[in-house]
């Protein structure tokens, strides 16, 4: 079951990854945006089920269904949405590119944004 979950929510993230790529697939952006606003908004959503679960009561069945819903979002959801892996790629090539200060923003940005979304969410 775990597996599933994990696998399904993985899915869901990883579609929704690809979906806001082609969004910004037309655009001459020097900035990565796709990758930029996906792990932006994996922050956002991993905070917010992290408010939840932590709402919920601390009775044993709870426990079981927020295991679940961590396994479903957070590690799932999340984890197909968000792609560190591909925010090190980009930022390879803006090196390579000689895109020096476009480097220095997208590490600013994407460090700034995605903490700074646990540190608005979670408060």
């Amino acid at each position: 079951m775990n597996f599933l979950l994990v696998f399904l929510g993985g899915g869901i993230g990883s579609v929704i990854r690809y979906l806001i790529g082609i969004g910004f697939q037309k655009t001459n952006l020097t900035l990565p945006f796709a990758t930029l606003i996906s792990n932006i908004i994996a922050c956002i959503i991993f905070a917010l089920t992290l408010n939840f679960i932590e709402s919920l009561p601390q009775e044993q069945p709870d426990k079981l269904n927020s295991l679940n819903l961590k396994l479903l979002v957070l590690t799932g959801l999340c984890g197909g949405l968000s792609t560190f892996s591909t925010f090190g790629y980009e930022t390879f090539l803006l090196i390579k590119q000689s895109n020096y200060l476009w480097v220095i923003i997208n590490i600013f940005l994407s460090l700034t944004l995605c903490v700074g979304s646990f540190i608005l969410v979670k408060k």
